[in-house]
C-alpha cells in the first residue's frame, strides 16, 4: 500500500465551459481527482451537474472575491465582488457563496481554497480558516494533514509567463518528488477560452500535459495513490 497520496484539484470550476470541459476530460482519463467550484458564474449549475454524477470527485468552494492583474508592477482589479479587506462584506459574501454552494451541489463542500489565494491574507484567512473548522475540512495551506503544491502553473508571481512550469517534464518531476502523507497538486484547465484573458493559452497546455501519459505513467512507476479529499483525516 502507497503512503504517497495525491489529489489533483482543478481550481475554476463553473468559470467557463471551457473550463468544465477539460476538467470532465481529464477526470474520465483518471488523472484530475477534484475541483473547487466558482459558484457565481452560469457555467457552475452544469459543473455541478457533471460533479453530481460521479460522487468520487471532491468538490470545494472556490470563494471568489475578484480577480486582480498585474500590470507595470501594479496589480489592478479586473473584476471586485467585495472588498478583501472589509470584514463584514467579506463575512456576508462568503455566507452567500457558501449557500449557493450547498444549493447547486447539495451537499457541504469537501474543502476550502480561493481565486487568486486571497485567502492568504486577513480578514478572508480568519474567516475561511473558521468555517473550515466548523465544517471539519481543510482549508488549503492550513491543515497539518495536506500539503498544498502550486509549482504547476505558468505564471510568475506578477503574472509574467513561466511556461517552464506548465512542462510534461516539470510535471513528472513533481510528481516524482510527492512526499509521503497527502499532497494537492493544483492546476487550472481549460479549453476554447476565447473569452478568458488573464489565463487564456496557459489552461489549455496545461490540459494538454496533464493529458500525456506520460504524467499518469510516473504515477504508477512511484506508487502514488490517486485519491481525493473525501480520504483525507481532518484533524
Amino acid at each position: 500500500m502507497s503512503d504517497r497520496h495525491l489529489i489533483v484539484n482543478a481550481d475554476d470550476l463553473g468559470q467557463t465551459a471551457g473550463v468544465n470541459r477539460a476538467f470532465g476530460m481529464l477526470h474520465k482519463l483518471g488523472i484530475v481527482t477534484s475541483a473547487s467550484l466558482m459558484v457565481r458564474f452560469p457555467a457552475a449549475r452544469g459543473a455541478a451537474r457533471y460533479a453530481r454524477r460521479y460522487p468520487e470527485i471532491s468538490v470545494g468552494l472556490h470563494l471568489d472575491l475578484g480577480e486582480w492583474a498585474c500590470r507595470a508592477g501594479v496589480w489592478h482589479p479586473v473584476y471586485e465582488v467585495v472588498p478583501w479587506h472589509d470584514r463584514a462584506a467579506v463575512e456576508a459574501e462568503v455566507n452567500r457563496q457558501l449557500l449557493q454552494y450547498r444549493q447547486l451541489m447539495g451537499s457541504d463542500p469537501t474543502h476550502l481554497d480561493s481565486h487568486q489565494h486571497v485567502h492568504r491574507h486577513e480578514p478572508v484567512r480568519t474567516i475561511l480558516r473558521d468555517i473550515a473548522q466548523s465544517l471539519s475540512v481543510p482549508l488549503r495551506e492550513h491543515c497539518p494533514a495536506i500539503r498544498y503544491c502550486g509549482s504547476f502553473y505558468g505564471q510568475g508571481v506578477d503574472g509574467t509567463p513561466y511556461p517552464e512550469a506548465i512542462t510534461v517534464d516539470n510535471l513528472v518531476a513533481l510528481v516524482r518528488g510527492t512526499q509521503s502523507g497527502f499532497t494537492e497538486l493544483g492546476c487550472h484547465p481549460g479549453v476554447n477560452e476565447a473569452g478568458h484573458a488573464m489565463y487564456r493559452a496557459e489552461r489549455a497546455v496545461e490540459t494538454a500535459v496533464l493529458s500525456d501519459g506520460r504524467v499518469r505513467a510516473a504515477i504508477e512507476e512511484e506508487r502514488i495513490t490517486l485519491t481525493s479529499f473525501h480520504t483525507v483525516p481532518v484533524p
